[in-house]
């Protein structure tokens, strides 16, 4: 039987003439029915709100009229878990998360909810984004990612205006919701260098989670997590952190690589691994798109261990900004 909240706001929104609200309480009938694997109720529901293009189940861009753009961005995930290379700890804890969004009606039935929250915490360049789009396309739901340029807004009450709008529209179906970048809104309340403006956010924020149903899945990446509020770790039934890859990681990695392509490199995965130590998964998939982009452009006569010579020595010679610290013990080492 549907939830009565979602019939309660269906009886409500038509009385009150409120299309939108009415559409969106139509989606969330659907998916639920759909998660219950009654497919040709939810397809006959989504169907009552064709549009006049002939697109089914398929809802606008969600728009503020003052934001200069979509608050959302829908994409179609293209990568499962099993693309990823995810620390055992966290490959595990996914596929319970899966597990438990699958099962949902069976711990309803104990009373309890499936877990609908993730921290992904970590350096740029190893598979937050990724995680979480892995996430939506084993859930078999669509990704929503968050527009913070077109969310935060530059008058008071703008932007948690906009971020309420954001996840209203989230709960009108199964969905994940990918907040990147989350230090930009959640920022710790007790930070003096913080304007009042911010500290309303955060706390619109948590309210906005606290309020999430389970079967939208929120995740949250941040690359400085020490600036999270305290507040918005407590919120996050599941804490991840995904750190840079190991030597036997970007390994494995060229190991795949080889086999999806069918094409060895000339270099051993393992000597690859030692050369490109150091690097980011985002910087290895760079690295391994260069050679491919060479090779397809050199054909028939791609000589394919020089090419990936060649890609090597350009690598390691590439500009890498210096950190701040590292920057200040060279000039304590000069000194």
């Amino acid at each position: 039987m549907a939830r009565a909240d979602l019939i309660l706001t269906l009886i409500k929104a038509s009385r009150q003439g409120d299309d939108l609200q009415l559409r969106k309480a139509v989606e969330a009938l659907a998916a639920e029915e759909r998660a219950k694997n009654h497919t040709i109720l939810a397809d006959r529901l989504l169907a009552q709100l064709q549009s006049d293009n002939g697109r089914r189940g398929q809802t606008a861009p969600l728009r503020s009229r003052s934001a200069p753009g979509p608050l959302v961005t829908e994409t179609i995930p293209a990568r499962c878990l099993g693309d990823l290379m995810l620390p055992a700890e966290a490959e595990e804890t996914m596929r319970e998360l899966v597990a438990e969004q699958h099962r949902a009606d069976l711990l309803r039935s104990y009373s309890l909810e499936p877990r609908n929250r993730v921290l992904l915490a970590g350096p740029p360049g190893n598979g937050k984004t990724t995680l979480a789009e892995a996430l939506a396309y084993t859930l078999n739901v669509p990704l929503l990612v968050v527009r913070y340029e077109a969310v935060i807004g530059s008058y008071l009450g703008e932007t948690a205006q906009r971020i309420g709008q954001v996840f209203e529209h989230a709960r009108s179906r199964a969905c994940v919701l990918f907040f990147d970048e989350f230090d930009s809104v959640g920022k710790e309340r007790g930070d003096l260098h913080e304007t009042g403006e911010i500290k309303r956010v955060v706390s619109s924020l948590l309210l906005q989670i606290d309020a999430l149903p389970s079967y939208v899945v929120a995740v949250a990446a941040s690359n400085h997590p020490e600036l999270l509020d305290r507040a918005v770790w407590r919120r996050f039934q599941i804490r991840l952190e995904l750190p840079a890859p190991t030597q036997g990681q970007i390994e494995e990695w060229f190991r795949r690589f080889e086999k999806r392509h069918g094409q060895p490199l000339g270099l051993s995965p393992r000597s690859l691994a030692q050369r490109l130590r150091g690097l980011s998964f985002a910087e290895v998939e760079d690295f391994g798109t260069d050679v491919l982009r060479r090779i397809a452009i050199e054909q028939p006569d791609a000589d394919i261990k020089a090419i990936v010579g060649r890609r090597l020595r350009q690598w390691k010679k590439r500009y890498t900004p210096k950190r701040p610290s590292e920057s200040a013990d060279e000039d304590r080492a000069n000194s």
